[in-house]
């Protein structure tokens, strides 16, 4: 089992997980037997920093509907990330200056 601090990306692969198992309404024992894991183990990946095995990493993104580019390639989502924020203020500003034309 690999470390959390020599995985780069997955920071918040358990957290992750966790969050969409209960969006999609899973206990932990059901995305556990849909994975072919123990319950225990899945506590484990989402409340310790647990890294599971490449299959089981699969599995779970595939599951939980996770985007496999934060955890492989996290400097992608990072810029991304970038330019949404670019893009979001850009259209405040366009929004802001409509508003400010129709009250005039």
């Amino acid at each position: 089992m690999a470390n959390i601090k020599d995985c780069p990306g997955f920071e918040t692969f358990g957290a992750d997980v966790k969050e969409a198992r209960k969006v999609k309404q899973l206990s932990r024992k059901t995305l556990a037997e849909q994975v072919n894991i123990d319950w225990r183990y899945l506590a484990n990946i989402e409340n310790d920093g647990t890294i599971p095995s490449l299959p089981v990493i699969i599995q779970l993104i595939k599951i939980c509907g996770l985007p496999v580019e934060r955890y492989f390639n996290p400097e992608i989502m990072r810029e991304e990330s970038a330019q949404r924020q670019r893009v979001r203020r850009n259209w405040r500003r366009s929004s802001c200056s409509l508003t400010r034309q129709r009250r005039r």
